[in-house]
């Protein structure tokens, strides 16, 4: 309780009352400074909306309430009357074993985005098919506790399978001339009667066999090796022929072809060893057929050799070691390139969209694709892809250019054409890059493509400032489309340091930053255009702010889902408080 000026009022009543006619009662008397008392003292004790709350300023010049704590009501209970939508990321491991933790996410949101199970790097095998089996079963855990699914994302330069689709580029290569054989004597044509010149033949332990020399061969000579396995050994190696070492490039990959007749199903094992052992078995069928055995030899002078583990009669021709890459190549035309990768994202999209049609109504089609620096679009003229990651990132606008986006809405809408689309991207509180993404976008609708909002990541910190977020939320506003901020997390540890605790002050600082942000929203967006705010994440060890090196509390829970001020503040500022 706060009581203003309140021994100078009573004094002035007292003095009124010494002055009243005596013929007052003195019963009255009493009685009438009583009754004023009693009101002084309530009319003192009436809530000060400006004295009564504890005013911190942050250096991001924002005022806010320190940590008052309004435990009534839920973030999307308190959001529903200004725009529709509360969200936090998840992940299917957590989703999926912490029953507590889906409690928290159902009570305080309806929205949820997947951290990663929908990325194309999480959903595009090495061989190109799809796998949804995570994502289908988070959905399934999300749907049936109510929330709804903003899916993220289906065209993005990072979480990509790489491998895949560099793949899919250098499949169009196409190599002239005979690459050269590294396997000496592989044709069996040297030698006399059955000996060959360049292999030793060995049947020993239990194995009982035989090699010899056949017409019979596959290369258009005159002369083909015959293993016949009439008792396998105990070994593999008990019956095996051995070749000459030869010499090859360590740790590059090679091409081990060989012609087998087999009277029967059989198995014959290929064996590359001298220091290093490698093998590969060979299922053969009857008649002739060639076996291909890709590897990467690790020594430079390594033996080829066949072991034989089941009975039969084998007939060995035509051995090649070769480097796939030896030869000339001619590399694919752009177009030839553009046109393997417009494919294969066409399929990505038209086939996650389609699967979730009716069910996931919002998409993050475009994501990230401006630089940093410039504002440009992202592509290998202002960003280099770091070795570590050469096989989980992958430029669309190198391949397609400008227009990727557009394919990109263009599939989306093509698959659901009710569906929500979205462009998303970070680091919009700086003008160049903020202008420059609504000015792609703008150029994209220019071209025809359906883009119902754009989603601002608002990865922000203490030092951002008011001004740029005012900024970035009115000109979003501007454009007339839908504003989200789709992965708003404050982080305190700007200096990445290995020992960070949060302070009080800085708990304090986050929670009137993150308050500041839901006014600025409510302010700067029209109703009618605010789609809602994703938070990234729920507790502060999840958050991928959060690292061993670098500590962090970036969100609105801890480990424990204890509520922080940042909580309090942010659903003040739902409430409009």
């Amino acid at each position: 309780m706060q009581i203003t000026n309140g021994a100078n009022g009573l004094l002035s009543v007292y003095r009124i009352l010494i002055s009243i006619e005596m013929k007052i009662s003195l019963f009255k008397a009493i009685t009438l400074m009583f009754l004023v008392t009693l009101v002084m003292a309530v009319a003192s004790c009436k809530k000060d909306n400006t004295g009564n709350n504890s005013t911190t300023t942050t250096n991001t010049g924002t005022k806010t309430t320190g940590t008052t704590t309004d435990t009534t009501g839920t973030l999307i209970g308190s959001a529903t009357a200004d725009f529709p939508n509360i969200g936090f990321a998840v992940t299917y491991g957590t989703m999926s074993t912490n029953m507590a933790y889906v409690g928290v996410v159902k009570r305080e949101a309806n929205y949820v985005t997947f951290g990663n199970e929908l990325k194309y790097g999480s959903i595009v095998e090495n061989d190109g098919t799809f796998n949804y089996t995570t994502a289908d079963a988070l959905y399934a855990i999300c749907a049936n506790n109510g929330l709804s699914v903003f899916g993220h994302n289906l065209c993005w330069y990072s979480q990509q399978n790489a491998t895949y689709l560099n793949g899919l580029i250098t499949g169009l290569n196409q190599q002239t001339g005979t690459p050269t054989n590294l396997m000496q004597y592989g044709d069996f044509e040297a030698g006399t009667g059955s000996t060959f010149t360049g292999w030793s033949n060995i049947v020993g332990g239990t194995a009982v066999g035989s090699f010899s020399a056949v017409v019979d061969d596959n290369d258009g000579g005159s002369r083909a090796m015959q293993a016949m396995v009439t008792t396998p050994g105990a070994n593999a190696y008990d019956m095996q022929s051995i070749g000459t070492s030869f010499t090859v490039t360590p740790n590059k990959a090679y091409k081990v072809t060989v012609s087998i007749k087999s009277a029967a199903a059989g198995t014959v094992r290929l064996v590359m060893q001298n220091t290093v052992y490698q093998q590969d078995d060979v299922t053969t069928t009857p008649g002739w057929a060639t076996y291909t055995w890709n590897l990467t030899i690790t020594e430079a002078s390594p033996i080829l050799r066949f072991n034989f583990p089941a009975a039969g009669t084998y007939v060995i021709d035509n051995v090649t070691v070769t480097d796939p890459n030896s030869g000339i190549i001619i590399k694919p035309t752009a177009t030839q390139v553009a046109t393997v990768i417009d494919t294969a994202l066409h399929k990505f999209i038209n086939t996650t969209v389609t699967r979730y049609k009716g069910k996931i109504k919002a998409w993050d089609v475009v994501n990230e694709p401006m630089s940093d620096g410039t504002g440009a679009l992202r592509d290998a003229s202002n960003y280099t892809i770091p070795t570590a990651n050469v096989s989980n990132q992958f430029l669309w606008s190198e391949y397609l250019g400008r227009n990727f986006g557009l394919k990109a809405f263009q599939y989306a809408k093509a698959a659901d054409p009710n569906a929500l689309l979205f462009i998303n991207e970070y680091n919009l509180e700086y003008s160049y890059k903020l202008d420059s993404l609504i000015a792609y976008t703008q150029e994209l609708i220019g071209k025809g493509a359906k883009i119902d909002g754009i989603g601002t990541q608002m990865h922000i910190n203490l030092q951002t400032s008011q001004a740029s977020i005012d900024n970035e939320l009115i000109k979003l506003a501007q454009t007339g489309l839908l504003v989200r901020i789709s992965e708003l997390d404050i982080a305190l540890n700007t200096s990445k340091s290995s020992t960070f605790t949060p302070t009080a002050t800085m708990l304090t600082q986050q929670a009137a930053l993150y308050k500041y942000v839901v006014q600025s929203y409510l302010k700067n967006v029209p109703k009618a255009q605010r789609f809602g705010i994703t938070i990234w994440g729920l507790t502060d060890n999840e958050s991928w702010i959060n690292t061993p090196t670098a500590p962090d509390a970036p969100l609105l829970f801890n480990q424990n889902f204890t509520k922080k001020p940042a909580y309090y503040s942010f659903l003040l500022g739902l409430k409009g408080m």
